[in-house]
């Protein structure tokens, strides 16, 4: 069962549709993310790239997350991303982009405090994604990178970033980034 945790939205089941290629993170690796991000919610102005179910953003609009970004290229992912805005009573607050992620993080001008990035396993996503937000330079200062990987992290996660968190749950790798 996917839920919000803490927050305005407390307790609220999230949709997640059987058969969506989306892997929602556990409840106990939200967590353990949103007590590392405790004094940085609050305001923050947030991009969840790759966002599925929405949950992650959904968790930091609850908490008190000024604005959401949530960007995807599948209509199903969004659409469900779009039931849980809805349930959660957070519309107001997120806007959904239908987009392949490389061609919004090369066009938008935004700026992030938090900047979730969950993408599929296989492939170079998250390498490529974290190297165009270095070279758009996305972050904000004192902004911070949620990735989840599985096995080792690209290269990129330690030439372009600090490392602030390294930690294994399950299957899933864990890292918490920030500018050099």
């Amino acid at each position: 069962m996917l839920r919000v945790v803490a927050g305005s939205a407390r307790g609220t089941k999230l949709l997640c549709p059987d058969g969506l290629s989306v892997r929602p993170t556990h409840d106990r690796v939200k967590e353990a993310l949103f007590s590392m991000l405790t004094n940085r919610i609050n305001g923050a102005l947030v991009l969840d790239l790759f966002t599925g179910t929405g949950a992650l953003s959904i968790e930091a609009l609850s908490r008190g997350a000024e604005q959401a970004v949530m960007v995807d290229c599948a209509e199903k992912s969004l659409s469900v991303a779009r039931g849980n805005l809805e349930k959660t009573h957070l519309t107001e607050k997120a806007r959904l982009i239908k987009s392949d992620y490389a061609v919004f993080l090369k066009n938008t001008d935004m700026r992030f405090d938090l900047i979730f990035l969950d993408p599929p396993y296989q492939g170079e996503f998250l390498k490529n994604a974290l190297s165009l937000i270095a070279d758009r330079g996305l972050l904000n200062p004192d902004g911070l990178i949620y990735c989840e990987t599985e096995g080792e992290p690209p290269q990129e996660a330690t030439t372009l970033f600090e490392v602030l968190r390294d930690k294994k749950y399950g299957r899933a790798r864990v890292l918490l980034l920030k500018e050099l």
